[in-house]
């Protein structure tokens, strides 16, 4: 019985996967809202039905592919704040990680960049509240570091979000670049995050607040 209930379950998550991948290939050529329903099950293999089994629609489809989307730089921008170094190490590992997650994860940032700004409210707001949690993490990384000694909540939250919105920028010039193939214009894209970062850095050095 319990064989029987596994193999079920494993098929479900097998269904469930199938679509959210034929979900984010088409998504590299159009936005969520003109995408149907049948697009989709065509290009798992699957039924409409089966769709509904998994998916109230087609917006609730698009917020799990916003949480998949984001998941893995929470861990990777996480290991970054984890390891020892000070600010020059700590820029250039992170252009590093934004670099290599594009590269990595190239539909899902696609997917991001396109429908940060699209038509299903219910995808932008998962955007904005996955990035709000991405910058309260950022933040919380920043008060421990001993040059945030003496900032307010408000302040390193401010930082904490210019950094956020510097990293989603910097990820969709490394998604033009790497999808035109063009590494000069991906190593100019590096080196400008690089100066942006440090700029950031030193004017965080010299912040007196309101």
């Amino acid at each position: 019985m319990s064989h029987t209930v596994g193999a079920r379950q494993a098929q479900k998550q097998q269904s469930r996967r199938a679509l959210m991948d034929a979900g984010l290939h088409l998504l590299a050529d159009q936005n969520l809202a003109s995408l149907g329903v049948r697009e989709v099950t065509r290009e798992a293999g699957l039924s409409p039905a089966a769709f509904y089994r998994h998916f109230p629609d087609l917006a609730a489809l698009g917020v799990v592919l916003v949480e998949e989307s984001l998941a893995s730089l929470h861990v990777m921008i996480r290991a970054v704040f984890a390891e020892a170094g000070g600010a020059e190490e700590l820029i250039d590992r992170a252009v590093e990680v934004i670099r290599r997650h594009v590269r990595e994860h190239r539909p899902h940032v696609r997917f991001l960049a396109r429908e940060r700004h699209g038509g299903v409210r219910q995808v932008r707001e998962a955007i904005d509240a996955e990035l709000g949690r991405f910058a309260a993490e950022v933040g919380s990384a920043l008060a421990l570091q001993p040059v945030s000694q003496g900032w307010s909540e408000q302040d390193l939250r401010m930082l904490a979000e210019l950094y956020v919105d510097h990293m989603v920028s910097t990820a969709s010039a490394f998604l033009e670049a790497q999808e035109e193939v063009d590494p000069a214009r991906e190593r100019r894209i590096a080196a400008t995050a690089r100066l942006q970062l440090r700029l950031i850095s030193l004017g965080r050095r010299h912040w007196q607040g309101n």
